[in-house]
């Protein structure tokens, strides 16, 4: 069963249909941008905790 399923796969990925699909230059733009973006964010959520973290672990005086 798992063979048959398999050799299915491979021959539907044999072939594929065109997706007429066409990306400008300004959709390059924004996912670059969406993608500096997400990690911007991300280093400030983990310097925000990591300053927390590192307040608990801390020896005090």
């Amino acid at each position: 069963m798992t063979k048959k399923i398999f050799v299915i796969s491979i021959i539907s990925l044999c072939y594929v249909n065109n997706a007429h699909a066409y990306l400008d230059p300004s959709t390059g733009g924004m996912l670059i941008s969406a993608i500096l973006g997400m990690f911007a964010t991300l280093g400030l959520v983990i310097k925000s905790y990591w300053y927390k973290l590192k307040s608990i672990f801390r020896k005090k005086d």
